[in-house]
């Protein structure tokens, strides 16, 4: 028997039935992509079959090697080979695609469908993703792996297109993965020439070799048809330990397809009946059936089931080995990867009981530091802002190439694709990774900060200079619009602390939680509140508190004020109620540093704090007022800024925009004024 030759068969059978189960279910929805599938089956194929080190009875299986399609549009082909491979995704999966409630829905997402590895689909995405991904095989190895006993040694795959590639994220995630020299990373490069306009030539014709070379990236380029030759340029990629490898695959979109293959036609819309009757005739398939697997294919895919399964029971030995040895570490991973975080890694809470002033950037600075000195899978840094925005751990070590055992991570200007590979390190399930900037730059960050809430993974994002308070930098980098856009955002917690124990409470929230976390803290120095560490820690926990209360006794109703402040506000605030107490006002000042977080409460709770029968209330914010109508009510108001900010010192800039506290009480007394 012809090995070679059978082989060659089966891989032919095997590919043309991932062509078309792709096909069969755009087709049946009536809606997809099957232009990308038809065209990049042999390398996906080749990946999961011949290259990969996977468990498809157990996707989450820590040392498996990761595959990334960032070009997500083309979900029906990760599906197709999801199902092949035995991953707990049925053929009646297949034939709800894109449907409401199916697990496979138009772009992957994680944690709805068994195999995805993230949520992909805003392309760039993913192999900035993916970036994070072999970065953080890079940390764990480094602080796991010991002499002859390898328990962290993965690759990260990824399928990448010409939109994937467009994409600025991905340029400045690729740059910094051939900066670390990540020779585990490897992406394949979808080269179709197509884009959904038609010709890629329309407004993309840099040299991708060229480019992925001045990156530092090993760079090869094959026939998109040639199994052998994918399978080669894979293998030889992996021998590439010091470079990313870009394996550029010339491929055809829509390949086999009569009248569309190679044309724009074939991107995002079903073939059509006639067509892919045409298209089965073309692979040997029934023209009329749909959703065939024929059984030596079925068999031949499955095979992967038994390979990995001893892959990882060869793995779990190694675990045992390594747990045995080093129980502590052991522990502390397995709480990670359940969600959870060790107990004796928290900040003490008593770090703060000094009192003494300081920026809330400070604050989580001293904060992180403690985390970080008994937790050394706390990892993260900043985007070329580490002493700003306190992300630089003192005497911990600089993650650089060949050498990943430190803590501080330089990502550079590159705050898109620092949220991104945030994602992809938080991914692992045992790092906690955490970035800064300022927050005027969480518009760059935006698309990444969605997905990681929308995977609910626990990624700490630290934005400092919070508001006009940052002073003479002026507009360009006071933020305004920020905070509504974040506290927008499905999942996401934002939490602007008004001092150092509201900072530390913070910090201990974002690390119990699950899903990502916004820090916003203050440039300029903030006093410690004058209250007891217990009611601002707990207070903080639930969102909001009474921090300042009225007395028990006092003036008429019509003479009772609310007022609720965050952040730096909260200062003002507390004086303004000082002078109003004086004038014979009974007022109640409400800190609020997570209104989302408020908002879960049980209603007992919010109506304690936020009385309904009050409806003199005053929010004190410098930023946009929007979404704070809830909290205010309708007879109340709103002290915000509509307006972009000026180039002055602080205390002028509140004087200017009305966040003294002579402005702050002015406005709360016009609540009660009488009418005319």
């Amino acid at each position: 028997m012809n090995t070679s030759c059978s082989t060659g068969i089966i891989d032919a059978e095997a590919i043309a039935t991932v062509r078309l189960l792709a096909v069969d279910m755009v087709e049946k929805a009536r809606s997809g992509h099957p232009g990308l599938p038809l065209g990049a089956a042999p390398m996906a194929y080749t990946l999961f079959t011949k290259i990969m080190r996977h468990n498809p009875a157990n996707p989450a299986w820590p040392d498996r090697d990761r595959f990334v399609l960032s070009a997500g549009h083309g979900s029906a082909l990760l599906y197709a080979l999801l199902h092949l491979c035995g991953y707990d995704l049925g053929m009646d999966d297949l034939k709800s695609f894109r449907q409401l409630g199916s697990r496979t829905p138009g772009h992957p997402e994680y944690g709805h469908t068994p195999g995805v590895e993230t949520t992909t689909g805003p392309l760039g995405q993913g192999i900035a993703t993916a970036v994070g991904m072999a970065i953080a095989e890079r940390l764990l190895a480094a602080r796991l792996n010991s002499e002859g006993l390898a328990v962290v040694d993965y690759f990260t795959y990824v399928i990448c297109s010409d939109g994937d590639l467009m994409e600025g994220v991905s340029s400045e995630a690729s740059s910094l993965a051939g900066h670390l020299k990540l020779g585990k990373l490897i992406c394949l490069y979808d080269d179709n020439g197509i884009s959904i306009d038609g010709p890629t030539g329309l407004c993309f014709t840099e040299n991708v070799r060229r480019r992925y070379e001045a990156y530092g990236w090993h760079v090869d380029e094959v026939d998109g048809n040639d199994v052998k030759g994918i399978e080669q340029a894979v293998l030889g990629a992996q021998k590439e330990t010091e470079r990313p490898s870009m394996i550029i695959v010339q491929t055809t979109i829509g390949y086999g397809s009569p009248h569309k293959a190679g044309t724009a036609a074939a991107h995002g819309e079903p073939l059509g009946p006639e067509e892919t009757r045409l298209l089965k005739e073309r692979f040997g398939f029934p023209p009329d059936k749909a959703f065939v697997v024929p059984e030596e294919v079925k068999a031949h895919f499955r095979r992967s089931m038994a390979r990995g399964a001893a892959l990882e029971a060869e793995w779990q030995e190694r675990w045992r080995k390594f747990a045995a040895g080093r129980p502590e570490s052991a522990g502390a991973l397995d709480t990670l990867l359940e969600g959870g975080f060790p107990e004796e890694w928290l900040p003490p809470e008593w770090l703060f009981d000094d009192g003494k002033p300081q920026a809330t950037r400070q604050a989580s600075k001293a904060v992180l530091n403690a985390i970080c000195a008994k937790a050394p899978f706390l990892v993260g840094g900043s985007a070329d802002l580490g002493t700003s925005t306190g992300t630089a751990i003192e005497g911990a070590a600089e993650v650089q190439a060949g050498s990943f055992e430190g803590t501080n991570i330089h990502f550079g200007v590159r705050e898109h694709a620092m949220a991104a590979i945030m994602n992809g390190m938080a991914l692992s399930g045992m790092l906690i990774p955490f970035g800064g900037t300022f927050l005027i730059f969480s518009d760059y960050m935006k698309p990444a900060i969605r997905l990681a809430a929308m995977m609910r993974q626990r990624v700490i994002f630290i934005f400092t200079h919070d508001s006009i308070g940052l002073g003479e930098d002026g507009p360009t980098h006071q933020p305004v619009e920020q905070l509504a856009m974040l506290r927008a955002i499905p999942g996401l917690e934002v939490v602007r602390p008004a001092d150092s124990h509201e900072t530390l409470a913070a910090w201990r929230l974002a690390l119990l939680r699950r899903g990502p976390t916004a820090m916003v803290l203050t440039r300029q120095t903030l006093p410690c509140l004058d209250a007891g560490r217990e009611l601002v820690m707990n207070g903080t926990s639930r969102g909001a508190y009474v921090l300042a209360d009225w007395p028990d006794r006092g003036p008429a109703a019509a003479r009772r004020l609310l007022l609720v402040a965050t952040g730096s506000e909260v200062h003002p605030t507390l004086e303004a109620k000082a002078m109003l107490d004086r004038e014979g006002f009974a007022v109640r000042v409400v800190s609020m540093p997570s209104r989302k977080l408020f908002g879960q409460q049980q209603e007992e709770y919010r109506n304690e704090v936020i009385p309904p029968e009050i409806g003199a209330r005053l929010v004190v914010e410098a930023a946009s007022p929007f979404g704070w109508e809830g909290i205010a009510g309708p007879q109340g108001s709103i002290l915000g800024i509509d307006r972009f900010g000026a180039s002055a010192p602080g205390t002028k800039l509140a004087e200017a925009f009305g966040f003294t506290a002579r402005h702050i009480a002015e406005a709360a007394r016009n609540l009660v004024k009488p009418e005319n």
